[in-house]
């Protein structure tokens, strides 16, 4: 049985991260949940960011409904309803973060992958943690190890479209210098050992 992990905003905004993440949804190694909060504050923040970084509004916009549409397609069940009930039964560290919870109890989510540790230090419902991303993808390379390379190859294999094409190696260097260090040198181990 896959287990269910509810991706927060967080972890969903550094592109290469929500590709490895997304992509070992898609092998089979978790079953992602989100809401359409966790959607809109996606988008908001990504709106911001590249909007920041130069790019025109409309390129922007075309971007983050193009982004949304995608997982929305890849994983049709993954957008969670019907949590708003539970808000008011929460009390987690940061208010904003109760949301995040409450579709993560509605779904049956056993974990909430977050980079938001403080938001979540208390108040959880028991059955349900936490994780970092560098936690959850290390924890999903020992228990699955050919489906996690898997999909970093599959992330790899889809650059070059628009910028450089990368290997598996550079883009496990990547996420070693950015988010999940931890997940990036223990699969790069791996990918030592094999050769």
């Amino acid at each position: 049985m896959v287990f269910t992990a509810l991706l927060d905003t967080c972890v969903l905004v550094p592109s290469l991260q929500r590709d490895v993440l997304l992509e070992c949804a898609a092998g089979g190694v978790y079953r992602p949940v989100w809401s359409a909060a966790i959607l809109d504050e996606l988008s908001y923040t990504l709106t911001r960011l590249l909007t920041d970084r130069g790019r025109s509004a409309d390129e922007v916009s075309a971007y983050v409904t193009r982004l949304c549409r995608q997982m929305d397609q890849a994983f049709p069940d993954a957008t969670i309803t019907g949590w708003e009930h539970l808000l008011p039964t929460i009390v987690v560290p940061d208010p904003d973060d109760t949301h995040v919870v409450a579709a993560a109890v509605v779904a049956g989510a056993q974990l909430i992958v977050t980079s938001d540790q403080r938001g979540f230090t208390e108040g959880l419902p028991p059955g349900l943690c936490t994780q970092t991303p560098d936690e959850f993808l290390l924890d999903a390379l020992d228990l699955t190890p050919p489906l996690v390379l898997g999909a970093v190859d599959a992330v790899a294999a889809r650059t070059g479209r628009h910028g450089p094409a990368r290997t598996t190696r550079e883009i496990l260097e990547r996420l070693r210098a950015a988010s999940t260090p931890a997940f990036a040198a223990a699969a790069l181990d791996r990918l030592d050992e094999a050769l």
